[in-house]
């Protein structure tokens, strides 16, 4: 991928979520959509359009919102549980871990607009803790899609899936990743890139950076592995073992550093195959400003991707 497939053609994930749950719901009468007054955001119109008995806004209440979801899923039905991340994760954590995650309730949560997209609306509408919340929960399947392809793949996995899901879905702008054999499934990695000098692991809108970032490695001699880690629970551990392999890793993600991406993947490496790793990500609560600058201030940009693997290969991490 080159610096100018970060520019043109980019797409709104959540696009591809509305289409793709549009699509399932056509041929599965059991597929409803709960909001918490965010047709709008969820960009769901079309569905309220189509299907109006089968979209329930419950208002401005999340804990209600999940609440709802896991009575649905316990009539039957296969509720996709829509709202913006940080307020879906934070408001109604205890209503997750209770009714959804302990529960083994067949609720599907999507988390929108999650990461930093609502940069200027400061520190509340960041989503940068949700995934060190939702992470630990056992029986909760846990997916950050890297584009609009692997979003609707996740979005039909999830349907697929008798059980609870988190899907994280971001409104930044992303390219469409160029894939040699386009597969996705639960609980498995994706090798974007062969490189045995450092593994660079990403997930969500961090995947086509890190890609970039590998490009630029090469032009120094350095083969960066990329790896697509979407599936944070279940954890493909392989996957991980072998990006050890390498010897270094840099991981990178639109999250806090601490109980995200990183998290994950340093439990593996530290009991299983040390070696040397950096985690990029947010170090705590941001300022206001745009996701673009917030991500460029905390190095998140393909160059601070590719500067962090160089000042680890030499020793610097």
């Amino acid at each position: 991928m080159s610096e100018a497939a970060s520019t043109a053609g980019l797409f709104d994930c959540r696009d591809a979520y509305a289409q793709t749950l549009l699509a399932l719901a056509e041929s599965d009468p059991r597929i409803v959509a709960v909001v918490n007054d965010s047709v709008g955001s969820s960009k769901l119109n079309g569905f309220r359009t189509r299907f109006p008995e089968r979209l329930i806004n419950v208002g401005i209440a999340e804990q209600t919102l999940v609440g709802v979801g896991a009575g649905l899923a316990n009539g039957g039905k296969i509720p996709f549980v829509s709202g913006a991340a940080c307020f879906l994760t934070a408001r109604a954590l205890e209503q997750i871990k209770a009714d959804i995650a302990y529960s083994r309730a067949n609720v599907k949560l999507c988390g929108i607009s999650s990461g930093v997209a609502y940069g200027e609306l400061g520190p509340t509408h960041h989503s940068i803790e949700d995934l060190a919340w939702l992470r630990p929960m056992a029986n909760l399947t846990v997916i950050v899609p890297s584009d609009p392809w692997e979003t609707a793949e996740a979005i039909k996995a999830a349907a697929a899936l008798d059980g609870p899901v988190f899907v994280r879905i971001s409104r930044m702008p992303t390219p469409a990743l160029e894939r040699a054999t386009p597969r996705f499934e639960i609980g498995k990695a994706e090798i974007l890139r062969t490189g045995h000098d450092v593994a660079l692991i990403a997930n969500g809108v961090m995947v086509h950076r890190a890609l970039v970032a590998a490009e630029a490695l090469a032009r120094d001699g350095i083969e960066a592995r990329v790896v697509n880690l979407s599936t944070l629970t279940p954890l493909d551990e392989s996957a991980i073992l072998e990006a050890a392999a390498t010897g270094a890793i840099v991981t990178v993600e639109e999250h806090s550093v601490r109980g995200g991406l990183g998290g994950a993947v340093a439990e593996v490496v530290a009991t299983r195959a040390p070696c040397p790793m950096r985690i990029l990500g947010f170090p705590g609560f941001l300022p206001t400003g745009s996701a673009e600058w917030l991500m460029e201030h905390h190095g998140l940009t393909a160059d601070g991707i590719a500067q962090a693997a160089r000042g680890l290969l030499a020793g610097r991490g």
